[in-house]
């Protein structure tokens, strides 16, 4: 929504590097994001020391809202997997702002409940499929967030097998043989800058096939 944007467009740019960290877990967040350009993970680390990624914020979306309306501590941190643009603007402003725009509030109520649904799904692949379904979720995952649709109807998705690992809670080695069987089933290409999802339809249809 073009009226979400001129409101944050009043604040400050801030620009941070690929792997540059906007907010520390455990700390104050400084305010509240605008993602103008780029791509921003919200990960955990396990007692293990792995990073879990739980969520990815993607243009025109705007963070951490749970910690600005409930003040819920944060403890989550926020890392830049791309170069980032953003504009920040203070929690209370954010919240006055969604007060007065019945409209804005609605549309942000929508984006949670999509994201709800997706955590919903997400949590019965990891604990019901094997890690051929896991990954396939959070390639599709990847593909309807922020995906590249190309030409030829294929689908092409800005991540690595590391990536993966850290939003599926796989190793690595089990990333690598899954997306083989992936690649040799003819679902996707692997290329050096990410993956081509060749047909979205029938990563779908065979999603559940180990639930």
């Amino acid at each position: 929504m073009s009226v979400i944007k001129d409101f944050f467009a009043r604040y400050p740019t801030k620009t941070f590097a690929k792997g540059e960290v906007l907010i520390q877990a455990e700390s104050e967040p400084p305010g509240i994001f605008y993602i103008r350009e780029g791509r921003i993970s919200q990960y955990d680390i396990a007692s293990s020391g792995r990073t879990i990624v739980v969520n990815v914020f993607t243009p025109a979306a705007f963070f951490p809202m749970s910690w600005a309306i409930n003040r819920t501590p944060n403890h989550y941190f926020f890392e830049a997997m791309t170069e980032v643009i953003t504009y920040q603007a203070p929690a209370e402003d954010v919240v006055a702002f969604l007060r007065d725009n019945q409209d804005v509030l609605f549309d942000l109520l929508s984006r949670v409940y999509r994201g709800t649904d997706g955590l919903l799904r997400r949590i019965a692949h990891l604990m019901g499929g094997d890690s051929r379904t896991r990954l396939q979720f959070e390639l599709l995952n990847a593909a309807y967030r922020f995906g590249e649709t190309r030409p030829d109807g294929m689908v092409f998705v800005p991540l690595k097998e590391s990536d993966l690992a850290q939003s599926s809670g796989l190793v690595r080695e089990t990333v690598n043989r899954t997306i083989h069987r992936l690649k040799v089933a003819g679902l996707i290409t692997v290329t050096h800058q990410g993956f081509i999802l060749r047909d979205l339809a029938e990563l779908e249809r065979t999603l559940g096939d180990e639930l």
